[in-house]
Parts: C-alpha cells; structure tokens; sequence
C-alpha cells in the first residue's frame, strides 16, 4: 500500500518527543509539509531537518506546518530535536504502521538485516487533507528538492 498523489493521506496518531500523541488529523485546515527521515543522528537526515527547520517561518507565512517521522524511539528524536532546535514535531513511528500506510519503508536500512527505517520522503498535504505531491528517495544521501518542495506548498495557494 502506498499514499498517491490526489488521495486522502492517511491519518495517523503518534508519540511526540515528549511523549504526547500527535494526528495528522490535529492540522485539519492546514497545509502540511510531511517529512519522513531514516534515521537520527545520521549526517544526511541532520541536514535535512535543519534545513525544514530553517525554513519553517516561510512554511509558517504560507499556512502550512512541518512534521518529521522517522521509526527511532521518541527519547532518540527528543534528543535529535534538542540537538538541532528543530521547531517542529517529531514523531515517532517505532511500530513502523505509518511508514507502511504511506509505502515508504526502508528494510535493511544501512545493510542492518532486519532493521526498517523511513524511506527519506516528502508529502506536500493540502489543507483538504489530500496528497498533492510527493518525493522518495532511492538513495540515503540524497535530500529533498528543498525548492521544489516549497513551491508545491506555494501552488496551493
């Protein structure tokens, strides 16, 4: 199963890094920017975030919020938050349901047999909860069309 371009995008209730549930469903009205990243402390995904991080006032400006999910614990992510300031949440999908309703898992993340991480991922959501546009990553070292992404959430006015 996968999460398509012109369809709902699944909802889903996660643990924050302090431990509170979080649903996609709590930004209903809001476009949202839904980024999925392998795995903490991990050089890439540190760029990654800290570049959404840096951006979040211009995703603010356009009525749209940034979320992070990778499949690390939540003490891992709160500490990751911490580390970088990421203003943003960052939730926890240890059960790896989510990664699944979206289609982006990575098994055998890093060659570790047996470990399944987020594939890095981007969904630009719209504020009628439908996908209207999305990024995979075949390759870990690969980040996100920063630009592109913003100008997907610009598109939807």
């Amino acid at each position: 199963m996968s999460a398509e371009v012109g369809t709902t995008a699944p909802d889903f209730t996660l643990f924050d890094t302090d431990g509170n549930e979080f649903s996609l469903s709590s930004l209903k009205g809001k476009k949202v920017v839904l980024a999925f990243f392998p795995a903490v402390f991990s050089g890439v995904c540190d760029d990654e975030m800290c570049t959404f991080r840096d951006a979040l006032s211009e995703y603010s400006s356009l009525n749209a919020s940034v979320v992070a999910i990778s499949t690390d614990a939540r003490f891992g992510n709160a500490e990751f938050k911490n580390k970088h300031g990421l203003n943003f949440p960052v939730l926890s999908d240890y059960k790896k349901s989510t990664i699944e309703d979206y289609g982006v898992t990575w098994p055998d993340f890093a060659g570790m047999d047996g470990f399944t991480a987020a594939q890095r991922s981007v969904f630009v959501i719209g504020s009628d909860g439908k996908i209207n546009w999305k990024w995979l990553c075949n390759v870990p070292s690969d980040l996100p069309p920063f630009d592109e992404v913003k100008s997907q959430v610009e598109a939807l006015g």
